[in-house]
């Protein structure tokens, strides 16, 4: 297995270098160069297997030679051991035919423990096989930080450096961040907002002097890994509903677009969607660009859903690379229009992308008003994100197919924006039950490149 980038000119890389890169030395992403297909007995052998099982059936073929058999499903079940649902990823049931997939039973309460704990016990093990050691910096709006620190806390062959935009994640999502003791784990307060930390992470793996001097690796969703890890848990629930003899569509609240297009590897992997359905926030550019509109940034204006508070989704590129026919320069061109300001679609790829995704967006008003309605009339408390997924989904599911809402994070994680909605304040679980009595350790950084560097560099030398 292959895999090349969207834009064209860098290295045709294996699995286990396409995850230790991350992002692709000429700025594009990675991709497969082949998707592989899953037969229908393949999938409807999927019925009745444990969420490992599945996951190791699903990912298998992407991963070359990179891990033996029987070293993959030994960092699988490691991966998921610590879930506190033996289901890893259970279905609710919402309405007929509308179900709710919970995503949020991972260590840090979010979906992007699924693909995180996984990407550190891949990153472990073909590290220490090499005797290597890489410095990770991600970029999160709230939960990927948190996964990223709890997946690679303590290990011995990574230092991790996470940026958040200071002031506008949650006070949960914050703590999850800065109150890690081990000393390879470092949270940075960004003065900006998330698209802000996005470029400079962005920026730091385009300096290759700085890039190669700390042996710079990603685990943002820019990095193919997290990606692939996101695509088992549509085949396990797809399978739950009665696939492959049935159709099932989805209805994913994305921001980076990650979690989306990691469905739509599903779909042409042989899962039967019907409909993939992108749900945003009032910061609702991909909305706006999937109805005609052109990708043209705005200001971002934060919500009640802050980690849905972004303009420039990464992987927004995935999908224009496929809908540009696999076109790297269409896309560096696009992509040097987007520093500019943004872009126009093309009328054949923007067929492409309608005929793939369809899209909807919630208001602050819509979402508080479906976390209210959803627990008056399910019981379920929902997360502002998972709000937005269930309002769009609403809207835009047809009765005769199973509708599966992806349920992105833990209400616990919002307990502000649950509580107005509701009266009712989200209990985090046990086991974190003294995460606001921990102590705190981060460092104010200034928006500014020089800055990040400066202090990752003085930091790798203590």
């Amino acid at each position: 297995m292959r895999y090349i980038s969207t834009r064209g000119t860098a290295p045709v890389l294996s699995f286990e270098d396409t995850m230790l890169t991350g992002l692709a030395r000429d700025g594009g992403l990675y991709v497969p160069e082949t998707i592989p297909t899953l037969t229908t007995d393949q999938i409807a052998a999927m019925s009745g297997q444990s969420y490992e099982e599945i996951a190791f059936t699903v990912m298998r073929p992407f991963i070359g030679d990179t891990f033996t058999d029987d070293e993959f499903r030994e960092l699988i079940a490691k991966a998921y051991a610590t879930f506190g649902h033996d289901a890893r990823a259970p279905l609710v049931q919402l309405a007929p035919n509308h179900f709710l997939l919970e995503l949020f039973h991972g260590p840090t309460l979010a979906f992007k423990d699924f693909a995180m704990q996984l990407i550190g016990q891949m990153f472990q093990k073909a590290l220490g096989r090499k005797g290597a050691r890489v410095t990770i910096v991600g970029a999160t709006s709230g939960d990927t930080g948190s996964a990223a620190i709890e997946a690679f806390r303590g290990l011995d062959n990574v230092d991790v450096f996470i940026l958040y935009p200071h002031g506008r994640v949650s006070e949960v999502q914050r703590r999850q961040m800065t109150t890690p003791v081990e000393s390879n784990v470092h949270a940075l307060a960004v003065d900006g907002d998330f698209d802000d930390c996005q470029a400079r992470l962005k920026d730091m793996f385009n300096d290759f002097e700085f890039r190669d001097g700390v042996k710079l690796a990603g685990v943002n969703s820019i990095n193919w890994g997290r990606v692939l890890a996101q695509v088992v848990y549509y085949f396990s629930s797809a399978v739950s509903l009665g696939a492959p003899a049935r159709d099932v569509s989805f209805t994913v609240p994305t921001g980076n677009f990650g979690d989306i297009f990691a469905g739509y590897i599903a779909k042409r992997m042989g899962l039967p969607i019907k409909d993939l359905v992108v749900a945003t926030n009032q910061n609702d550019i991909l909305d706006r660009c999937l109805k005609g509109q052109g990708y043209h940034k705005g200001s971002v204006h934060p919500s009640i859903s802050p980690s849905m508070d972004i303009q420039v989704s990464s992987n927004f590129e995935r999908a224009l690379f496929d809908a540009y026919g696999r076109d790297g320069n269409a896309v560096a061109q696009l992509m040097a229009e987007l520093g500019q300001g943004g872009f126009d679609v093309s009328q054949g790829a923007m067929q492409v992308l309608q005929d793939t995704y369809k899209s909807g967006r919630a208001s602050e008003a819509e979402t508080s008003a479906t976390i209210t309605s959803a627990l008056k009339r399910t019981g379920e408390l929902l997360c502002p994100h998972s709000a937005i997924g269930v309002k769009v989904a609403d809207e835009l599911r047809e009765q005769a197919t199973p509708m599966i809402t992806l349920a992105t994070a833990h209400p616990a994680k919002f307990p502000d924006a649950v509580e107005a909605a509701t009266g009712l304040r989200p209990a985090l679980p046990a086991r974190m039950a003294d995460l606001f009595d921990r102590p705190e350790r981060l460092t104010r950084v200034a928006n500014d490149l020089s800055a990040l560097k400066a202090h990752i560099l003085e930091a790798l030398e203590t």
